[in-house]
């Protein structure tokens, strides 16, 4: 029996899995994001993969897809994809945790656009970081999706430069790089889980927090949140993961059938990504947000605290290689468009 079989054997058992597939493989992947594809850049990315591989493989390989975090948050993912209970995963931040050196994709204003973000990654510097996150985590990077520019939204007052945010409680991810980040612009860094943040923005435990427009808008943060400013600190990432395991196990002709599917899944989460981002946009102003964008000046303000207090913590992570590569790739990106 191969590995993918006993994989679902093992969801069947535990009641993943509603029904048991006539393909002749099966493969699971999850996500934490709705499936519904044209609000969910994840949903829009694997809806495509499953169709695509199940329609080239004519029936063979089915593609059981598990939206909405029921397998788990995106830690629990990563590990459920690593331990190879589960085939894939489509995760962000959370692959960092067991590949550092993915985290040098949010050092903060590296990327100046998405077009620069996308040519970074599908080029030299992606491939050498998908082999090397490959050796540390037995998954394998089979595309980058876009989960887009963070955002900075508070209740108390505009903001257009790092000094506007001296003081505000800014809930950030738990993870150390963004408490460092915040903490240089001068704002008071407070790690609140996800689920946590609607509550703890409306009773005051925090002044603001940072995400995506399309996050932003769908979470109805309009309500609580007065101000947005569009500083695009961060660029979010998303990883197509597979267990290597699962992917050696397949012949030639049904890796070249995932491989496909995986770049077009790839490449439709990052536009229904960017569509929602600018929907999301129009969406946020009418109904009352009041958008800031700062110049390029006060970006230089941003990037100037923030980007110095990341990397100096980003070197005790990670060698300091990774770093200088990255930041080269974007200059040469940039530079050539």
């Amino acid at each position: 029996m191969n590995l993918t079989k006993k994989i679902t054997l093992g969801l069947l058992a535990a009641g993943a899995v509603s029904s048991v597939s006539a393909a002749d493989l099966t493969l699971t992947i999850g996500h934490v994001d709705p499936q519904e594809w044209t609000t969910s850049k994840k949903g829009a990315a694997t809806e495509v993969f499953k169709n695509l591989v199940e329609a080239e493989s004519g029936g063979r390989i089915a593609v059981n897809v598990y939206p909405s975090g029921q397998l788990g948050g995106e830690t629990d993912l990563v590990q459920s994809a690593q331990e190879g209970t589960l085939s894939m995963a489509m995760v962000s931040g959370a692959f960092a945790k067991v590949c550092k050196e993915a985290a040098v994709l949010e050092i903060p204003y590296l990327f100046p656009s998405a077009p620069v973000a996308w040519e970074v990654l599908d080029g030299e510097f992606g491939k050498a970081l998908s082999e090397h996150c490959l050796k540390a985590s037995g998954l394998r990077t089979l595309a980058y999706g876009e989960t887009g520019f963070r955002n900075f939204t508070n209740s108390k007052r505009p903001v257009a430069e790092p000094k506007d945010l001296s003081g505000l409680k800014i809930r950030v991810q738990t993870l150390p790089l963004y408490v460092e980040m915040v903490k240089a612009m001068g704002a008071e860094p407070t790690p609140i889980a996800w689920p946590e943040v609607p509550s703890a923005l409306t009773t005051g435990v925090v002044d603001g927090q940072e995400n995506p427009v399309s996050v932003i808008e769908a979470n109805k943060f309009y309500e609580f949140q007065k101000y947005l400013t569009l500083d695009g600190h961060v660029y979010g990432t998303d990883f197509l993961l597979i267990n290597e395991d699962v992917y050696q196990s397949l012949s030639d002709e049904d890796r070249a059938i995932i491989d496909r599917a995986a770049k077009v899944a790839g490449v439709l989460g990052r536009a229904v990504q960017q569509f929602n981002s600018a929907k999301g946009l129009k969406s946020l102003a009418a109904n009352g947000m009041q958008i800031t964008t700062p110049t390029p000046e006060q970006m230089a303000k941003f990037r100037e605290v923030a980007q110095p207090a990341v990397i100096n913590w980003l070197k005790g992570e990670v060698q300091p290689e990774w770093i200088e590569r990255v930041q080269m790739s974007v200059k040469v990106v940039s530079n050539s468009q």
